[in-house]
């Protein structure tokens, strides 16, 4: 299927490594010019390199996106640089981890309000184009049982989600659409799944056993998600939660 997505322009957060890196790739592949982002410079450059060795066209920054005016201008450079924007992924979270005050704090301001400053950065680039923001969400956000948790990771990201809901109805009206993709447990080299299969195997067999697919997901399966939704051939999907992850949730949606 042609997704439509060639000579579109799009902007991704956290893009260096695992999920950011599969949609940026994905959408490299469908012909769309990149704007991307990381805080590490080593792991960003080689992804640019290897992202214009495929073809595309990249525009790359080092940038902390709880750094609000950072990520201001790098959407200001980004808008400048592809001549406009049609497609904007938020993908960068702060991840599990400890539940204390601090850990809350930082999901906050990274996950949640980073996102929100996002959303204002490229709103009128968006509304010029108009383009399709997704969010990568979580499969945590709607289920407390491990490896959600008590912890900050599943609460912001409900959060988050519901903000892109209310978003979606918002904004579709003057012709941006806004939609989610919720990954359930994704392994990929030096990611989390990675680590707890390392350090934590009883517990990784345990999350592997619950999904009815027999085995974690991968990035690339998430990008795919990302790109129809951000593409024209989803362009009566709005203010939708596409869950990806292999039957892990048990939950029926009516």
């Amino acid at each position: 299927m042609d997704l439509g997505l060639r000579g579109k322009r799009a902007l991704i957060t956290g893009a260096s490594r695992g999920i950011g890196r599969a949609i940026a790739e994905t959408l490299a592949d469908e012909g769309c010019a990149l704007a991307i982002c990381a805080r590490g410079e080593g792991a960003l450059v080689r992804a640019a390199g290897e992202l214009r060795a495929r073809g595309a066209t990249v525009h790359d920054a080092v940038v902390d996106v709880s750094d609000g005016d950072a990520l201001e201008a790098f959407v200001r450079d980004s808008d400048e640089a592809l001549g406009g924007l049609d497609v904007v992924v938020s993908n960068v979270s702060a991840g599990g981890g400890l539940s204390g005050p601090e850990q809350w704090a930082t999901s906050f301001q990274t996950d949640l309000v980073a996102f929100v400053r996002l959303v204002e950065a490229t709103k009128d680039a968006l509304l010029r184009s108009k383009g399709a923001l997704v969010v990568v969400g979580t499969t945590s956000a709607s289920d407390t049982a491990p490896p959600s948790g008590a912890g900050s990771y599943g609460a912001i990201k409900a959060a988050l989600i519901h903000h892109a809901a209310a978003l979606s109805r918002s904004l579709a009206p003057r012709g941006v659409r806004v939609n989610v993709v919720s990954p359930g447990p994704i392994e990929f080299p030096g990611g989390s799944w990675e680590r707890r299969r390392a350090d934590r195997p009883e517990f990784y067999q345990s999350i592997r056993s619950r999904i009815p697919a027999g085995r974690m997901g991968r990035p690339e399966e998430v990008a795919a998600a990302v790109a129809f939704l951000a593409s024209p051939v989803a362009s009566f999907c709005v203010g939708a939660n596409l869950v990806v992850d292999g039957g892990f949730l048990s939950r029926v949606d009516f």
